[in-house]
């Protein structure tokens, strides 16, 4: 069992490429000009599916449910988190 970042830790890599010192100084140096707020405020986090943030609900699954979710999900090409949405459209306004 892995306890820490030092157990997984394979050195510095992002997209399987290593990050070079040079890359990292270029990443510092932009840092320390600083950031725009703006430009931060709208590049940060996943887009928006309505006017409000959406909200996450956890909802527990038993192995078939998420087994037929999954199925359903792959056959109609989409993503687990689609699929059940989706679902609960069609079942709200039943």
């Amino acid at each position: 069992m892995r306890n820490s970042v030092a157990d997984i830790w394979n050195g510095p890599e992002l997209g399987g490429k290593e990050i070079s010192e040079d890359q990292v100084d270029a990443w510092v140096a932009e840092a320390e000009r600083g950031y725009d707020p703006e430009w931060l405020g709208t590049r940060l986090g996943r887009p928006t599916r309505a006017e409000s943030p959406a909200k996450v609900v956890p909802v527990r699954l038993t192995e078939a449910e998420l087994d037929a979710v999954m199925a359903r999900a792959e056959r109609d090409h989409l993503s687990r988190s689609e699929a059940i949405r989706r679902a609960l459209a069609e079942w709200s306004v039943a």
